[in-house]
């Protein structure tokens, strides 16, 4: 039985923290004068205890409860100044979430009670609200993070071994029509064999999954009756998503069982999280958690003006990650995921606004230094999203080395080429080899180009071979959010269309930007559902459509007949196989064609169509819409050698093969896509329209 005194406890640990006898919390403020624990019934309506923190050891407040144990629901509320001109938003009267929560209990219900100011008054963030706002808020829950992880390890595939699929956990999930209803959009769904058996089957070696950390359905969706689907608006560092698990008792091991199959099956788990803003938004957003538990620490201030917060993020705040509590938590939260759930690394959502110190953007910043210095953090796949809208916000290439990094020179470039654009010969070359001119520096690797052609963010891939206009009605923003210019092609007609010659070169076009993406040095990044075909029917900025616009279709893989899904599958599976089997598609160092691995024959060359390697002429040939790549890779007293033609022109073109001659093999050909493997005959080949061919041959040293 609670006995309802704190002990001072300690304050080693953030959190509240069971130790089999009772439970010790601690909490971080650099400015309330007092803190108060709050408990709640199991139904979490009624406050039953108001018990203040005994103790404040460097600006911890921390108390230990006894015969607390898990299950048991708890707030906090937070004395101290309210000076918004001093950036200071201290009121006890909104209960507030613990930072580091591991598991919420229920749904945030949006009321002007949420808001530290008296919202709806027509007065502003200056004026004090009174109303207690713990009925309309979720609350932590202590949790025992006991799980028996048995012999369960990570698969470490080695980075140039590795292709990611991007996927939303709900979305992956929700219309596999042979999945029990409740479990469709939760981890019991990820989980299921029949998931994990199609991304086996196609051969991707991670899954990376949009936010699950928990997130708030934001007040201006709701009012539109849209939802938060993305989920980049983040209310805990340590929770997941409570809608995410289906079990009825919420139970968190549903987690880590959907990781340790995932891990079973030779399939890593990278989690996108969201670490620059929180869900609080600006100054004139609500009082949930930071914001009521120290506003002047967790967030960075206009400088001179503290009431006003700096936006980076373009969400209206930024977190103060260069202050160390703040940087303190962050990577204590990583370190959770790592260590309580066994993920295999991260993506890091606008990464320069980590690395942004006062004086900048830095690749030494504390951020970076810490994670790289740390004995766990430093060993798992770390992946960063190198921009975001403040100053100097575009750092592609600019990280520290142990980052790999969206590349989106490489999406632009590839969209360019293949729609048909001119001078793009050498863009597209050097995004094939693994972009050295972005990422060649502090001895990085190719795999530090994380190489896409779509993501969650922008159209599908076939969505950018149909529409040259977004779609973004539904959205409720008149059509004016997502990007403007998606480098994409309507072929002449926007959107679906019944025409058999139309939707040929749609569907060569698509096969031929996966067969780009798969065959290119670097760290291939396919966004779930593309192996299939799927649309949003033009939408860009899918982020708030919780619906059949983001879920992926499954049902055409079900039909007896074949279809457009099915072959998109099967050409998908193929060009991945084709990667794994052949060095020479995924060195992991950069080549520049000075290794002379046969004779006359160096690692790279390039060639146009009469088999003439080009020139600086011929690289800077505005029209110039064809090439050939020959790359060779030495494993064993072999070569590998793979040769890739490629024809963005609106004609079938013939290629002649480069010097020596040698028994080269078709692999794929993207005009052909169920083609099997077949020798090739004649010294040339013909490669049709917006197409790609692959051959290869291994030859033996001498």
């Amino acid at each position: 039985m609670i006995t309802g005194k704190l002990h001072p406890g300690n304050p080693n640990v953030l959190g509240a923290n069971w130790d089999g006898l009772g439970v010790n919390f601690a909490v971080f403020s650099a400015h309330a004068e007092k803190v108060e624990l709050c408990l709640f019934d199991p139904t979490g309506r009624r406050e039953v205890a108001r018990l203040e923190l005994p103790d404040c050891t460097d600006e911890i407040f921390h108390g230990y409860l006894p015969e607390a144990r898990p299950g048991l629901l708890y707030g906090y509320r937070v004395h101290g100044p309210y000076q918004p001109e001093a950036g200071h938003r201290f009121n006890p009267n909104k209960l507030l979430l613990d930072p580091y929560a591991k598991k919420i209990f229920g749904k945030l219900a949006w009321s002007d009670a949420l808001f530290g100011y008296r919202c709806g008054s027509g007065r502003d963030d200056l004026s004090f609200d009174r109303r207690d706002s713990a009925a309309a808020m979720p609350k932590a829950i202590i949790v025992d993070n006991l799980y028996n992880w048995g012999n369960d390890k990570s698969p470490d595939h080695a980075w140039k071994d590795s292709i990611i699929y991007e996927a939303h956990l709900k979305g992956l999930t929700m219309r596999r029509e042979e999945l029990p209803a409740n479990e469709r959009d939760t981890f019991a769904g990820l989980a299921d064999p029949r998931v994990i058996d199609h991304l086996v089957k196609l051969g991707v070696t991670a899954v990376e999954l949009l936010p699950i950390h928990a997130f708030l359905q934001d007040r201006f969706l709701v009012a539109k009756r849209l939802r938060n689907y993305w989920g980049y608006s983040s209310m805990g560092f340590f929770a997941p998503e409570p809608s995410y698990i289906s079990a009825a008792d919420g139970t968190l091991n549903e987690v880590r069982v959907a990781i340790r199959r995932l891990h079973e099956a030779g399939i890593e788990v990278i989690l996108d999280v969201v670490y620059n803003h929180t869900c609080e938004g600006s100054e004139m957003g609500p009082t949930l958690s930071w914001r009521g538990f120290d506003n002047k620490s967790y967030y960075r201030a206009v400088d001179g003006a503290p009431r006003h917060l700096v936006n980076d993020t373009g969400t209206g705040n930024t977190i103060n990650i260069s202050h160390p509590r703040v940087l303190q938590m962050v990577l204590d939260s990583l370190r959770h995921w790592a260590q309580s759930y066994h993920v295999d690394g991260f993506r890091f959502d606008l990464g320069t606004t980590l690395g942004r110190e006062l004086s900048g953007f830095d690749p030494h910043s504390g951020f970076f230094d810490a994670i790289r210095q740390d004995p766990v953090l430093s060993r798992m796949k770390l992946i960063s999203e190198p921009w975001d809208i403040g100053p100097g916000g575009y750092q592609l290439g600019n990280h520290p080395p142990g980052f790999a990094e969206w590349n989106d020179r490489f999406r632009d470039g590839v969209r360019r080429y293949w729609r048909g654009d001119h001078s793009q010969r050498s863009e597209l070359a050097a995004r094939l080899m693994g972009s050295s001119d972005i990422f060649e520096r502090r001895r990085r690797k190719t795999w530090a180009s994380v190489n896409f052609i779509a993501a969650h963010d922008g159209f599908t891939a076939r969505d950018m071979m149909s529409y040259n206009e977004r779609h973004n009605e539904a959205n409720g923003e008149a059509n004016k959010d997502g990007h403007s210019e998606n480098y994409s092609n309507n072929w002449g007609v926007e959107g679906e269309t019944d025409d058999p010659k139309l939707n040929l070169i749609r569907e060569r076009s698509v096969r031929s930007l996966l067969s780009t993406l798969f065959f290119s040095h670097g760290t291939p990044m396919l966004l779930g559902g593309d192996e299939i075909w799927r649309t949003q029917n033009g939408n860009n900025n899918a982020y708030c459509q919780d619906n059949e616009v983001s879920w992926i279709d499954w049902s055409a893989l079900q039909a007896k007949k074949d279809n457009m899904q099915k072959s998109m599958l099967r050409f998908s599976t193929k060009a991945i196989a084709l990667r794994k089997s052949h060095p020479s598609l995924r060195s992991d160092r950069f080549l520049h064609g000075t290794l002379e691995v046969l004779p006359g024959v160096y690692d790279t060359a390039w060639f146009d169509e009469s088999a003439t390697v080009l020139d600086m002429k011929a690289w800077n040939d505005p029209a110039a819409q064809l090439m050939a790549l020959r790359r060779a890779a030495v494993a064993d007293d072999v070569v590998d050698m793979t040769l890739l033609l490629l024809n963005a022109s609106n004609e079938d073109r013939s290629f002649e093969l480069p010097c020596p001659e040698l028994e080269w093999q078709l692999e794929l050909d993207s005009a052909n896509p169920d083609a099997p493997p077949q020798r090739c005959e004649t010294p040339r080949t013909m490669v049709g329209a917006h197409s790609v061919v692959l051959l290869s041959v291994e030859v033996e040293r001498a």
